[in-house]
This record gives structure tokens, sequence and C-alpha cells, in this order.
């Protein structure tokens, strides 16, 4: 028997949806595995538990919005399960499909006809004293952020153990491709198409206007410390979890060895769900 994950946002059309969904797998001698999402809390990763998805799902359909999708890519962890976003969120770039499409899509998955993309993430180690305090792996983004209240993070950042630049800015993003059209995009960075096997470094509101976004090899390590003056800084992961950190800290970060796995949907392609996502027209504004 085929046994297929459902991961859906806390809403009452989604759960709706989930339960015909459910109810429609089942008919068709599919087992099913359900799990809620929960809402992103800011704790450390160590202290969370080790809840991951069962090893033996075919695939997992997400209905929610971006953040749904990002939990439910943390509950597969370093597993090949391959996933599929259906949209119940705003506006986002993870959901591949409608609602309106799902049966059709499901069905073709219920048949094995379907082919997946893989999606690089990124693997990131936090340590301290030279004990590791975290280590999490990130489909869109890793960002350092300061408190509201406190003073420009001061951010010294080297690309394998080569000094690149000393960023005095409200924070740093370093994003995947696939999180090129989230944060990073919001702050200035540039749309990176998901087969471009690269990192994004994309300062917050920097201080020096010659700060720049800056665009490196997926080959390389990204280490970052925080200079002494430097506090109240946390850092997020795919912003589903966090840690405070400070100057005792070094973040390095990589591309992970586990991708993920997301499903493709005949007949769509990333320009065109690029163009609509984005509103571009073609025309004249």
């Amino acid at each position: 028997m085929k046994r297929i994950g459902i991961v859906v946002k806390s809403d009452f059309r989604a759960r709706k949806k989930a339960d015909e969904l459910e109810q429609w797998l089942r008919e068709r001698d599919v087992d099913v595995v359900r799990k809620e999402s929960p809402p992103p809390r800011g704790v450390r990763p160590e202290n969370q538990t080790s809840d991951s998805a069962p090893d033996d799902l075919c695939c997992i359909f997400v209905l929610g919005g971006d953040g749904t999708f990002l939990s439910a890519v943390r509950w597969i962890g370093d597993q090949a399960i391959p996933v599929l976003g259906v949209k119940f969120g705003a506006v986002g770039f993870l959901a591949d499909i409608a609602e309106s499409n799902l049966y059709a899509v499901a069905d073709l998955i219920v048949k094995n006809q379907f082919t997946t993309r893989p999606r690089m993430r990124l693997l990131v180690d936090v340590v301290r004293g030279g004990q590791l305090r975290a280590s999490e792996t990130v489909l869109n983004d890793v960002v350092i952020n300061k408190g509201a209240l406190a003073r420009l993070a001061t951010i010294d950042t080297s690309i394998d153990e080569q000094y690149l630049t000393t960023y005095r800015a409200d924070g740093l993003i370093i994003a995947t491709p696939t999180g090129s059209t989230a944060y990073s995009l919001a702050a200035g960075g540039p749309v990176v198409h998901p087969d471009v096997p690269a990192m994004m470094i994309t300062p917050i509101c920097p201080f020096t206007l010659t700060n720049r976004p800056v665009i490196v090899p997926d080959t390389v390590a990204i280490t970052i410390r925080l200079k002494k003056q430097s506090s109240d800084i946390m850092l997020t992961f795919d912003g589903q979890a966090g840690l405070e950190i400070d100057a005792q800290d070094t973040i390095t970060v990589r591309k992970g060895p586990h991708p993920i796995h997301m499903i493709s949907v005949p007949d769509q392609h990333y320009f065109d769900v690029l163009k609509a996502k984005l509103r571009w027209s073609g025309g004249r504004v």
C-alpha cells in the first residue's frame, strides 16, 4: 500500500481541502499520514524535538503557503521524499499548483507518472568555543537580524577563509537560488534560476551603499563572525527557527548534501511562474 503525507496550514479552508484529499486518497487504497503545520517559533534548534516524516512516504502534499512548505521541508529532513505545494496562502513561489488542479496532479502521482527536480539546500553550522551549537539545513535562506532597538550589526564575512568584507547593516541574508525570490529579493537581491549552482549574499539596509549583493559558487564555504560590539542579534533558519548569536559564535554556510526533491508539474515553467508572481506584464508601464 502506498503512503502519502499531507502537511496542512492551520486554516479552515486548507483543512477542509485536506479532509477531501485524504478521503480521495484512501478510496484509492493509499494510506495517509497527516500533519498540521505549526507556527514558526523563535526557539533554539537544539531544543526542538526530532520529529521527522516516516521514511516510507512516497511523496508529501503541502496545502498552504511558503511558510507551510518550509515547515514540511524541515519535517522531511535529509530524506529524499518528493514534495508538492498546493497554494493556500499569500503570494509565494514554493506552491506549484492551484487548488483547482489538485486532483489532476494527484491522479498522476498515485499512478507514479511524475518526475522531480532537485533544489539545493544550505547546511548551516554554528560553533562556539570549539563546540557545535547548532547544525541546520535550509531551503530558502539563513538570516542574521538585529533586534528592533539594537545598533547596526557588524558582520565579518569570508569566502573559503579569504576575507571578503565587513558589513555594517541591519542584517545579512545568505540564500539559495530557491530563496532568491524570498527575503533576499525584498532586500534588493537578484532573482536566480533554481538550476544555477550558486549562493546569494545580500545585506539588509547596509550603512555603506557600496555593499551590494554578491553571487558566489555553491562550492564555497561562507564564514560569518560578529564584531564584539554587536548585540541583540538573531540567526534564523528559513524563518522557522531562531538562535541568539554573539561575537563568540562562528557561522559557516555551505551547500548541503541533501537537496529537496520537488515534484514537476506538467506544462508549468519557471519563468511563467516568475512572471505571474511578480506581475510582470511584458508591456510598457
